[in-house]
């Protein structure tokens, strides 16, 4: 099969218009392996590709997709052979490279992890970059000292994809977990996933002047950046830590050193994009068995047609836990 059916999103007067249209897999760009889409996923930083925005992806027509799950249909390399089934996030995949919203995309070997067994193709994709970053963000609190039973953990942005995985993640592992949200009526949904706590965000807003806060969590997942992370480092308790891995709070917050000497306190940087792949595979392997959570009550499926609504859903703030996207 030459043609292929791809979101494409092109700049038209200003704007930028995405649509379904039909593309040739001569058109991929080079790489060592082609590999037919099954599954994608839908995240923020795709609806941000898809709305022109320049920090994600400079040239278009584009097709967005950080996240791919699909089978090997050619191969330059002896690792990977035709019917490999295999999953690529993040790296430049639909970022600068035509992403998983195409039935087919083309990238190199050291992108692409085979699909542990544990995990269906379409299982992979309800995680996606959100599952991993929501994983290597428990990890990295874990390798800091947190274990269950030593109090409330916070996630904030829990509605989100990264944030309503950490919620039922950090549940299914035995910990106490605080869902914090703007969004009042999912509170029923953060408490199907687990949470025995839900946290209004305004709560988490105010304070920003003051040095420290009440020493409150046992450790956070923070998922929006800005005042409000800060305000989460204010109120950790003692020796605790806060993983990091968003923005969409903002990018700056007003910070001093007083939590940090005074409270002993770790602020984590989690990156899921550049990892090398050795580590993504540990992760995605132990999210297949040791970490293996159920995610059915916050994910739902649609097609490549329904996306263009779905991005303008996340764009506006009114999507909650995760899209998996079907390309047939």
């Amino acid at each position: 099969m030459s043609e292929f059916k791809a979101l494409v999103v092109s700049e038209q007067d200003g704007r930028y218009v995405s649509a379904v249209q039909q593309r040739h897999v001569d058109d991929l760009p080079a790489g060592d392996v082609l590999i037919r889409v099954r599954y994608s996923s839908l995240n923020y930083k795709d609806a941000l590709s898809a709305s022109g925005n320049k920090g994600v992806t400079r040239n278009y027509p584009h097709t967005p997709g950080i996240d791919a799950a699909g089978v090997v249909e050619a191969s330059s390399v002896p690792e990977l052979v035709a019917g490999d089934e295999v999953i690529v996030t993040g790296y430049d995949l639909g970022m600068g490279t035509s992403g998983g919203f195409g039935q087919y995309i083309r990238v190199p070997a050291s992108w692409v992890i085979k699909r542990p067994e544990g995990l269906s193709l379409r299982d992979s994709m309800v995680l996606g970059t959100a599952g991993l970053t929501a994983a290597l963000c428990i990890d990295k609190l874990e390798q800091a000292g947190l274990t269950p039973g030593q109090g409330p953990v916070l996630v904030t942005g829990a509605t989100g994809g990264v944030g309503s995985i950490a919620v039922a993640m950090l549940s299914s592992l035995g910990y106490e977990v605080a869902a914090a949200t703007g969004k009042a009526l999912q509170a029923d949904m953060l408490t199907r996933l687990g949470a025995s706590q839900i946290v209004d965000r305004t709560a988490l807003q105010s304070g920003t002047e003051k040095m420290l806060l009440k020493e409150q969590w046992a450790g956070a997942v923070d998922t929006v950046g800005g005042d409000i992370l800060f305000n989460v480092v204010k109120s950790l308790r003692y020796g605790a830590s806060v993983a990091t891995c968003g923005m969409t709070a903002g990018g700056g917050f007003a910070a001093s050193v007083f939590p940090f000497i005074l409270r002993n306190v770790n602020l984590l940087g989690v990156d899921s994009v550049e990892l090398p792949l050795v580590v993504k595979a540990s992760m995605w392997d132990r999210l297949s068995l040791q970490w293996k959570t159920d995610l059915h009550n916050l994910e739902r499926e649609i097609s490549l047609e329904e996306l263009p609504e779905e991005i303008e859903r996340i764009l506006a703030g009114k999507m909650t836990g995760r899209v998996v996207v079907n390309l047939g």
